[in-house]
């Protein structure tokens, strides 16, 4: 069903990196989701009243409010869709960060409202009307959630969409909330024990937690990313399976909306090839990443010694005493300066983000005094700095 209606309504679907296609798969999610939800709604609500039952009728009101969510779904899609103009040089994509958050928001209501009405149900209950009926058609609507929910996970995967992973998880709260409403009918029938209002504050607490989740989940986006490490290896193979690139480090990326990045790498090259050479190199993998990657990469260049066994000799040196004062840290951008007297060195030092200031000027210090041992006429200028690789700090950074 799936595949059917996305290659009847979305044209060239194949082609997700196109903005106009994702934003046809965002629209056809959004419409969907609408009809599903308020032909939804108008069952349970009807089965609510008939049975006097508020968990079935918050449950309807559940469906109602995805109904708005899916509306606000299609309003963020088309923003996000938007062109590049004056004000925003990088697109509106965030905008579909936006609209999800405002999702979240709009099912945290829901449960607020859910909690209240449930509360009040358990200080004065009122007498369930039991329909097999009701069971079944809350069964099936079940099963009409849980497909909506795959549906938009389906499609969400293949276009990257933060609104659709966001209705996706909505659902599966769904599944599970419609799921315990016809708990406490069940339990009804066999016991005669309402617990209705007590099973609508779980419902609440469960539709609350999904809101937390969408929020979390699309804020990161907004605050700003710490880089995926796949993403990570990928820029950074790519830049370095380029002839004339000795090595990579310093990767930085900045999201503006599925499938709009912009990044920056600092790239190796060798200090003994003309500038004008290195420098055509990268051009080509700026050019190259925009059409392979999707990405408008902007690469640094930074000569590195080739020849000098005395540079390559200290070079190693620094990395090996790097890697005994703490492995998970690593070096780049060293540079030599001799005087009569001492011996400046001068690099940078990468530690994992979360060490705290004092462990890091600790770091410093050790690696200052263990190559001081080695020879006395080392001074070190270090300047320290971290990753941005999300998750443990990748080793790979060690240059």
């Amino acid at each position: 069903m799936t595949e059917f209606l996305v290659k009847s309504f979305v044209k060239n679907y194949q082609d997700v990196e196109k903005v106009s296609v994702r934003t046809a798969y965002g629209v056809l999610a959004s419409v969907v989701g609408i009809f599903c939800n308020v032909f939804l709604f108008a069952v349970k609500f009807a089965v609510g009243l008939i049975i006097h039952s508020v968990s079935v009728t918050a449950d309807a009101f559940n469906n109602l409010s995805d109904a708005g969510s899916s509306v606000i779904s299609f309003v963020g899609v088309k923003l996000a869709g938007k062109p590049a103009d004056e004000e925003h040089p990088f697109g509106h994509g965030r905008m579909e960060y936006i609209a999800a958050l405002i999702v979240s928001f709009l099912v945290l209501e829901v449960g607020f409202t859910f909690l209240k009405d449930s509360l009040a149900k358990i200080r004065t209950p009122e007498e369930l009307n039991f329909q097999l009926v009701s069971v079944i058609i809350l069964a099936l609507s079940i099963g009409l959630k849980l497909w909506l929910g795959l549906f938009n996970r389906k499609l969400g995967r293949r276009i990257d969409s933060k609104v659709m992973m966001a209705v996706f998880t909505d659902s599966m709260g769904d599944v599970i909330t419609t799921g315990a409403t016809i708990l406490s009918l069940i339990f009804y029938l066999v016991t005669g024990i309402n617990i209705d209002g007590i099973i609508g504050v779980g419902v609440a607490l469960a539709v609350m937690w999904t809101g937390v989740e969408i929020a979390k989940d699309t804020l990161e986006p907004l605050l700003g990313e710490a880089i995926d490490p796949d993403l990570y290896i990928r820029i950074k193979q790519f830049v370095e399976k380029y002839e004339g690139i000795e090595g990579t480090h310093d990767l930085l990326v900045h999201n503006y909306g599925p499938n709009r990045s912009m990044a920056s790498i600092h790239a190796e090259v060798p200090n003994d090839v003309s500038i004008e050479i290195s420098h055509e190199i990268v051009d080509r993998i700026e050019r190259d990443a925009v059409e392979q990657l999707g990405i408008f990469l902007v690469v640094h260049m930074d000569p590195i010694e080739m020849e000098n066994e005395e540079i390559l000799r200290v070079h190693e040196l620094v990395i090996r005493e790097m890697q005994k004062t703490d492995e998970n840290c690593s070096i780049h951008d060293l540079r030599i300066v001799e005087g009569e007297e001492k011996i400046n060195l001068i690099f940078d030092m990468v530690v994992p983000i979360e060490y705290e200031e004092a462990h890091k000027e600790d770091l410093r210090k050790e690696l200052e005094t263990r190559l001081k041992n080695v020879d006395s006429r080392y001074q070190c200028i270090i300047t320290v700095e971290h990753s941005y690789i999300s998750g443990k700090n990748n080793s790979s950074d060690a240059i």
